[in-house]
């Protein structure tokens, strides 16, 4: 007898009961590696554009975004690594031994004041949530989640995720649950607590045996003295909407709720698309949309609401990123969108006048999110089952959780 898939609920709660807000300003996008690397920051502009012509900002407060202190910087960077950052922004020279002046980490004009905003736009985001004056908040340029303490790595300087926990942390919760469904390992936020048990990591991400940066196996759990609250699901090449659900709720629901954070914490890099050009896994839209509506739905069933979502990759800038950010907005906002919605003419000309390209009509890719819950069994043969199956071996018993199905 064969499972009926689970249909994903396409809202979240019809009612949330507090203000919600997007840090945002244009000068963000001073984080700009150049007009031939992939981390275009137009992506953020369109997607706000895109988010203002459908009503989306009419239900959330555009928060300015402040500049990061040194002091906000050094809870997560070296004091060394910094002043590399800032001399190369000075000198415009490469400095290979901190990555910077890579291929995907060039030395642009500003790069320390760029990258030192984005920290502070993250810790405000955090700070609204905080401090109750908004139950969600959201960067969408933020989500630069591969710096490490003390060198730049995949498209990312300063690590504004892992400063905006540590402020949590330094003002007193408890516990924080980040969970991260960019397509890549979400290594320097899991790195800079491995060893902290009072902050959860869960990512799930292509498998690094083909994708950078190259980590990300269910074997790695964490430090000594915080086994467990490292989690790692690493997917094969090719994983549509159907798997990577199933995925995503056999293994982040249960430890999210037995873990019990205060906040939630999370980034959505949207470069899992099936046509994103720099990487292999195979989501839609649709797909993407309703992990977003999973994450929301946990945040009001665990934290009592407290959200905190930051962007990430994404590097279809027309095609993909606009409507993927504006759905998670939208969820962010409390009045989500209609998946069948029509995408604004107005935007659709912005798109063609400024970029010459022609934009996507609707903001669905007409995919329906279903997936075979984990409950009605595993299958050892595909590569999916096993990889998942080795997480929750993993790390499931030290949550005392079971991890068969």
């Amino acid at each position: 007898m064969t499972t009926p898939p689970t249909t994903v609920p396409t809202t979240g709660p019809t009612t949330c009961q507090g203000h919600s807000t997007v840090v945002f300003d244009e000068s963000l996008a001073d984080y700009d590696f150049g007009p031939t690397h992939p981390m275009a920051p137009i992506r953020v502009d369109l997607t706000m554009r895109l988010a203002d012509e459908l009503g989306v900002l009419d239900h959330l407060k555009v928060v300015e975004a402040p500049m990061g202190t040194p002091e906000q910087l050094l809870t997560i960077h070296d004091e060394s690594y910094i002043e590399a950052v800032i001399k190369a922004c000075r000198s415009g020279e490469s400095d290979l031994a901190h990555g910077l002046g890579t291929e995907d980490d060039p030395v642009f004009a500003h790069i320390h004041d760029a990258s030192a905003h984005i920290v502070g736009a993250s810790i405000e985001a955090c700070r609204q949530v905080y401090s109750g004056e908004s139950l969600h908040s959201a960067n969408i340029m933020g989500g630069l989640h591969h710096a490490m303490r003390g060198r730049a790595a995949g498209f990312c300087i300063y690590n504004d995720v892992a400063a905006g926990i540590q402020w949590l942390l330094d003002q007193g919760v408890k516990k924080v649950a980040y969970v991260d469904v960019d397509v890549h390992h979400g290594d320097g936020v899991e790195r800079a607590f491995w060893n902290d048990p009072r902050v959860l990591t869960v990512s799930i991400h292509e498998t690094g045996q083909l994708l950078f940066p190259g980590t990300g196996f269910a074997e790695e759990i964490g430090g000594p003295e915080a086994e467990g609250t490292a989690v790692n699901v690493a997917l094969p090449p090719g994983t549509a909407d159907h798997g990577w659900l199933r995925a995503f709720h056999a293994v982040v629901p249960d430890l999210v709720r037995e873990f019990q954070p205060e906040i939630l914490v999370t980034q959505q890099g949207c470069d899992s698309h099936t046509d994103d050009p720099l990487a292999d896994l195979a989501l839609s839209v649709d797909g993407q949309r309703a992990a977003y509506v999973a994450l929301h739905e946990l945040a009001h069933e665990v934290c009592a609401g407290k959200w905190v979502a930051f962007g990430g990759g994404g590097y279809a800038v027309v095609d993909v990123v606009p409507r993927a950010w504006t759905h998670l907005l939208a969820l962010v906002s409390g009045n989500p969108l209609e998946p069948t919605l029509d995408v604004p003419g107005g935007w659709r000309e912005h798109v063609q006048t400024r970029l010459g390209r022609v934009a996507p009509l609707r903001m669905t890719d007409g995919r329906e999110p279903a997936y075979r819950d984990w409950g009605s069994g595993y299958d050892p043969g595909t590569w999916l089952d096993r990889q998942v199956h080795a997480t929750r071996t993993a790390v499931f018993p030290l949550h005392g959780l079971d991890p068969m199905p």
